[in-house]
């Protein structure tokens, strides 16, 4: 199938094929037109990426991970450095998760003394 017909097919735009082939995740052969063809697997595999998009996995993750993606949905077979990247991933995101909580909590303080002011004194006026 060419690209608009795959593009059709999964919901994903001609661009992001394009980036996804450029990233190496996706490999269509190429007719003696020149135009991209892709066979019909390229389907789960686009929809394999999306998932994969979608847990915040990077493209570069998602290189190495797709050979041992098996199926639609979160189906993996246990690849070699499957577990070591989706553990270093799910560490970043906790990490990153810790950080906002804490800045949330900063947030809630500063607003809360603010407001405690702004009842005693009123409210400033920053161009002063």
């Amino acid at each position: 199938m060419l690209i608009g017909e795959l593009s059709r097919r999964t919901g994903v735009g001609t661009h992001l094929l394009r980036y996804y082939e450029s990233q190496g995740l996706l490999e269509p052969g190429r007719g003696a037109n020149g135009y991209r063809e892709y066979a019909d697997d390229a389907i789960l595999t686009v929809t394999q990426i999306r998932g994969l998009l979608e847990a915040g996995l990077s493209t570069e993750d998602i290189g190495i991970l797709l050979p041992c993606a098996t199926g639609a949905g979160p189906d993996i077979a246990p690849c070699t450095e499957l577990l070591d990247v989706l553990r270093a991933r799910l560490r970043g995101l906790d990490e990153r998760i810790d950080a906002l909580t804490q800045s949330r909590q900063a947030l809630r303080s500063y607003l809360s003394a603010t407001e405690r002011t702004s009842a005693s004194y009123g409210v400033c006026d920053p161009a002063r």
